[in-house]
């Protein structure tokens, strides 16, 4: 299937029915990028897009193979908050994460981050695996999927800055 580019440095991929890839080379060391996803107080800075509205309420994140997370949002036009959860089926630190998606009811979403270092950057892949092409069609037609090239911008503001070094913080049990 043909690319769906978002923007030069994130490239989004349909490759099948219920699969979508985004890939970003991003500006830091594997380390600084796991850590920015796996510290609630990280993730919370970069993760939702300031076009969207949204607010970012709560982020209950237990990063660990088995683990669970919860993150809630709230937007002017919601009567209610909305949360997002599942769990965590793999982790491997500073190299790969995979996590559950259940919020929808239709279905288990898989969702696979790899990281991969080359020359002091890291190649991001994030891999989806929608539980039907329905779902999947559902999500790009939401618009929720084209969030990604400015959350990585935010994420690569937020390595910019050292805030992700591990060395400031402790790590994730």
């Amino acid at each position: 299937m043909a690319p769906m580019t978002d923007s030069p440095e994130t490239t989004t991929e349909r490759i099948s029915d219920r699969e979508l890839v985004v890939t970003r080379r991003l500006k830091g060391a594997a380390r600084h990028v796991f850590a920015a996803w796996t510290r609630p107080e990280l993730m919370q800075r970069w993760w939702v897009p300031p076009s969207f509205g949204m607010t970012f309420v709560s982020c209950e994140m237990d990063v660990r193979t088995g683990g669970t997370y919860r993150f809630t949002f709230a937007h002017p036009s919601f009567d209610e908050p909305m949360a997002f959860f599942g769990r965590y089926t793999e982790v491997v630190p500073d190299a790969r994460i995979v996590w559950t998606n259940e919020e929808e009811g239709h279905g288990e979403q898989i969702s696979t981050l790899t990281l991969k270092e080359e020359g002091g950057e890291t190649l991001l892949t994030l891999h989806e695996l929608y539980p039907s092409k329905e779902a999947l069609d559902a999500a790009l037609a939401s618009g929720s999927t084209g969030a990604y090239p400015e959350q990585f911008v935010a994420l690569d503001a937020l390595l910019a800055e050292g805030a992700a070094d591990p060395s400031r913080h402790s790590r994730p049990k």
